[in-house]
């Protein structure tokens, strides 16, 4: 048989789990940003084309974007998910904990794919055909790859936590509703103080 929360109990808990809500929010979207940032910065550096003849024009290079098209829409995706989640309540906030760590599986699957030598090989050959049939080596940028990874992770996590955890928070509304609720008592006895001074308590 449960033992009912006594009142000050529940009340001490509710900033705690607050502040593990918000401390959620920063490290979720932190994730999300993080990718959005990686994806936006060049991934390869200093290209050359060996054997191309002179005078065939600047070598485009590509961003973590270019290479890894899904990163930027997840890592949207998953802020969106944050905020909805700070809306949500129970089952539903659990379920869109679910799709942020879909996300982050996502970015992290995408940031795999853009770090490939054949996925930079081939787009810098579809973009700069202007310089023939020369040979191309680049230098990898691995800081963005890995930035990106890591907010990937976050995601994850994040999400994971919003499973397990989630149903626990508090949601946005429930703070006004707090606000608004007054015990029957306190209303019972402010109307017959209401009478007693002669005031019309409608």
């Amino acid at each position: 048989m449960s033992r009912p929360v006594p009142p000050a109990a529940d009340g001490a808990a509710v900033p705690s789990r607050r502040r593990e809500l918000w401390m959620w929010v920063l490290l979720t979207a932190l994730g999300c940003v993080l990718v959005l940032f990686a994806a936006s910065r060049a991934w390869v550096s200093d290209v050359r084309v060996v054997g191309a003849p002179a005078g065939g024009g600047d070598v485009v290079t590509p961003t973590g974007g270019d290479l890894g098209p899904a990163l930027t829409p997840v890592a949207l995706a998953g802020l969106a998910g944050v905020v909805a989640a700070l809306a949500a309540k129970g089952a539903g906030r659990a379920v869109i904990g679910a799709l942020i760590a879909v996300c982050g599986l996502g970015a992290g699957l995408g940031t795999w794919l853009a770090a490939g030598s054949a996925t930079s090989l081939s787009w810098l050959r579809e973009r700069n055909i202007m310089h023939g049939t020369g040979s191309l080596e680049w230098d990898t940028v691995a800081l963005w790859p890995a930035v990106s990874g890591a907010g990937a992770a976050l995601m994850v996590a994040g999400g994971v936590v919003a499973i397990v955890r989630g149903r626990r928070w508090a949601g946005m509304s429930d703070r006004y509703e707090r606000a608004g609720e007054r015990p029957p008592a306190a209303d019972d006895r402010a109307l017959w103080d209401a009478l007693d001074r002669g005031d019309d308590p409608t």
